[in-house]
């Protein structure tokens, strides 16, 4: 048996507990002991070789720290950076483990890897290193070889299949039984220890050896240049910063697609079935973190985003999926793994059978987007241009549909709101798009559909008797999807029922703790998503609300909850998908963009002037500022 490594009442790590490493094609999640648990090789939607976080270490795990388990951890990112640090202190020494994956940019020659390398900084402390390699989501046991000397010490290789992952060492490890690979060293102040984890196709001959402290210059050098390029300088730039490093680790170099998480069924409640694989590119999370890209200086990511939309939507725009691979494969089969889940939360799922679902917002989202990349200096394509005219001739036709919305509801198809105002979005983009550059359109025809859309929603989304915008047609629910109301210019944030729908939201979806959900979820007999169980706070709805209130010229009530906001991301700076105000942890796919880009948005709009004015100031301009007329679309712009 080899030795156990467990630290002490050891319990199953919380979402945000773990720490993200990653090089641009796929990532690793490790935890506070220095457990590495998740990790798929060798692109996002790979099947994993680590796969503890969603079963056991008997799926796949990776250790590196002191024997001792009264050591304790201390964890950061090196700087501006994906580099992780962990300090491990005890009376007698401290050792630091420095955890990286060098970026693979477009394009870049060599394999991926995850590389490890273990620093003495005081004393001595004995360490150990404990692998399990599982393949394909922990069902497969690979074949283990051990093979020539690498640099200094050791050189292993697992196979399985396609399939090898080459272990370099600079100390003795030792293979045993039950399929794990250790290694059991002392490291002393001033010593370096290197690990290095490297994936190929099998049937190749060996990756070269890994040289880790250059890839470490390397890996320091890309994450310079890359941040250095970042134009914001407005409040809060750490976060901001942090936030954009983690929209580009989720991007996916070769095709500039962008993966909406890096992982696949992390519970959105705790031991429920709302688990889903985000390792695809969702047009619409990727469109909103271009736009995050485009607002602080970033137009390399639009230009590959939109290459890769024109390849994914191919010459069929009319068949636009709201989501494809990460190379723009349309089929997502969606099916069940048979692992226990995190914390017994099941089924686990890999796929998504949302990949086919209608959602109109998709379209204006999409074309918002590349009207921004043009406004932002990116060059004119004519084939994108193209398939803006073919999506809005598509949503001529069917803007009047219902659909599944934003939130991809698996109960009945309605007529949501937010998704008609995402039309209505999509028409007045191409407007604009067409006035400013000259271009031969159908404009009349335009205008009138944008006058359409915009006076069937005031009538049929609007409830006048609670002043507020609701769900979908017809209902009495309200969605927090309602706050964009303003920010994408489908009324001026001192509408009359602009202020309505935002008051209403906050009054009516808070939880006790001032955090927002969605929609009312209220269990399975009144839920609109169809779907048993709740759900946690959505953190990029909390976000959405901060920017509202910053709108409307509450000020001081945007940033203290902009800044409660920021006390819920972990210690590293990252964030999940949702977040449990009662158990205090969060929940859902982690990290994830969606949250991401919000805290972005909500950031440049605290930038705003009527978001640094008082509460009073704000109240007596609800109170002489006339309210917009359902005509007036026209009038209202765009908000940014």
């Amino acid at each position: 048996m080899s030795p156990a490594l467990t630290p002490k009442d050891h319990t199953v790590p919380s979402i945000e507990d773990h720490i993200l490493v990653g090089d641009l094609q796929t990532s690793c999640l490790m935890d506070r002991t220095g457990n590495m648990s998740w990790l798929c090789l060798p692109t996002f939607e790979s099947p994993s070789v680590f796969a503890n976080l969603l079963g056991t270490e008997e799926h796949g795990a990776w250790q590196i720290a002191p024997q001792d388990q009264d050591a304790v951890p201390e964890r950061r990112y090196l700087g501006e950076s994906l580099i992780a640090e962990t300090l491990w202190t005890l009376p007698h020494g401290v050792a630091r483990v420095v955890d990286f994956m060098p970026p693979r940019p477009a394009g870049a020659p060599g394999q991926p890897q995850l590389i490890r390398i273990v620093e003495g900084v005081r004393g001595r402390l004995r360490m150990i290193s404990r692998m399990r390699l599982r393949f394909s989501y922990g069902q497969v046991v690979p074949r283990r070889d051990r093979l020539e000397q690498a640099f200094g010490a050791t050189r292993g290789r697992a196979v399985a299949g396609p399939d090898a992952v080459w272990l370099d060492s600079a100390v003795e490890t030792t293979d045993h039984e039950d399929g794990t690979t250790t290694a059991d060293f002392t490291i002393r102040e001033g010593e370096r220890v290197a690990f290095a984890l490297t994936w190929q196709e099998s049937h190749l001959p060996p990756p070269p050896c890994p040289q880790p402290d250059q890839a470490l210059d390397n890996t320091h050098a890309f994450w310079a240049d890359w941040v250095g390029r970042c134009t914001y300088t407005g409040p809060h730039r750490d976060a901001v910063i942090r936030s954009l490093i983690t929209l580009k680790a989720l991007t996916y170099a070769p095709t500039g697609g962008i993966v909406a998480a890096p992982t696949t069924s992390l519970p959105e409640t705790p031991g429920g079935e709302r688990n889903w694989d985000y390792r695809y590119t969702w047009l619409r999370d990727s469109a909103i973190t271009l736009s995050s890209f485009l607002r602080t200086g970033y137009r390399e990511e639009a230009s590959a985003w939109r290459d890769w939309l024109l390849r994914a939507a191919a010459g069929d725009p009319e068949r636009l999926q709201i989501m494809y691979s990460i190379t723009g494969r349309r089929e997502l089969t969606e099916g069940v793994l048979d692992l226990p889940g995190y914390e017994g939360a099941r089924p686990v799922r890999i796929g998504n059978a949302a990949a086919h679902q209608q959602q109109l917002d998709v379209y204006g989202e999409v074309i918002e987007t590349l009207h921004l990349a043009h406004e932002s200096g990116l060059d004119h394509d004519d084939d994108a241009y193209q398939l803006q005219v073919d999506l809005l001739t598509y949503l001529e036709q069917h803007w009047q549909d219902k659909d599944k919305g934003i939130w991809e509801v698996r109960g009945p198809s309605r007529h949501f709101v937010h998704s008609k105002v995402m039309a209505w979005v999509a028409v007045d983009r191409m407007i604009q798009h067409a006035e400013s550059r000259g271009d031969t359109a159908p404009l009349r025809r335009w205008r009138g559909l944008r006058t359409a859309i915009h006076e069937e929603v005031c009538e049929r989304g609007y409830d006048p008797q609670r002043n507020t915008f609701t769900q979908s047609y017809g209902s009495t629910e309200l969605d927090a999807s309602l706050l964009l109301i303003p920010q994408v210019g489908f009324l001026p944030p001192t509408d009359k029922r602009v202020i309505g729908t935002i008051e209403a939201v906050q009054r009516e979806l808070s939880t006790e703790h001032g955090l927002l959900l969605r929609y009312p979820t209220a269990g399975a007999e009144r839920g609109v998503d169809g779907l048993a169980g709740d759900e946690g706070a959505f953190l990029a709805c909390s976000f959405w609300l901060a920017e509202a209130l910053a709108m409307i010229g509450r000020g001081g009530k945007a940033r203290e909850l902009f800044d409660r906001l920021l006390t819920l991301r972990n210690d590293v700076g990252l964030l999940a998908e949702e977040y449990d105000p009662v158990r205090r942890r969060q929940l859902g796919n982690f990290p994830q963009a969606f949250s991401h880009f919000a805290l972005i948005g909500a950031a440049l709009h605290l930038l705003s002037p009527i978001a640094s004015s008082s509460r009073e100031d704000a109240l007596a301009l609800e109170t002489v500022l006339p309210t917009v007329g359902a005509s007036g679309p026209a009038l209202a712009g765009r908000a940014q």
